[in-house]
């Protein structure tokens, strides 16, 4: 059977189709609005105890990024500058609002400096170094299905999650409600 120059093209068309599909679904975040956020415990950069529990009454944005990964660190500006207007405020329907970073790494001190350059400054910043840097297979990204970055889930004051993939302006206008 002799194959045309037509039928390759469909075939590769439907291989490259394929793969797009299978992608998408692949790193499609496995949490979607209205579901629970799943609780964790961790260490802080500073080695002080956190659980996400502990945050209940407050907008909480779990950002998972990593000092390797460009659009993380390109967004980070905006985190900084949304973290600076309401860290320590009182939100209309919560006590506050708070960042819990949690980086997919394999280099600690990468992530150290990435945080001091980039400013990134309020204290919930975890990564996993009990987990010898598993990168996405690291409890808390493997707990969450993390399978690209940047990730993030937006958890309102009860616990429920209210945005997936947020950008800082679309987390603002949800916190503000």
């Amino acid at each position: 059977m002799r194959i045309t120059f037509d039928r390759l093209v469909l075939v590769l068309i439907i291989a490259v189709a394929g793969i797009y599909i299978g992608k998408y679904f692949y790193q499609k975040p496995q949490f979607v609005n209205g579901q629970k956020a799943l609780d964790f415990k961790a260490q802080t950069i500073s080695n002080q105890n956190f659980q996400l529990a502990d945050l209940k009454g407050n907008y909480v944005l779990l950002d998972f990024w990593g000092s390797w990964c460009g659009p993380c660190r390109m967004e980070n500006p905006q985190w900084v500058a949304l973290n600076n207007r309401y860290a320590g405020q009182k939100l209309p329907n919560a006590q506050g609002f708070h960042i819990v970073s949690i980086a997919i790494e394999r280099n600690a001190e990468s992530w150290k400096r990435a945080i001091a350059y980039d400013g990134l400054n309020w204290p919930l910043h975890i990564l996993d170094q009990t987990s010898s840097m598993k990168f996405f297979n690291s409890p808390i990204a493997s707990l969450y299905k993390v399978r690209t970055l940047p990730s993030n889930y937006l958890v309102n004051p009860q616990g429920i999650i209210i945005g997936v993939n947020l950008d800082p302006v679309e987390v603002e206008k949800r916190i503000q409600q």
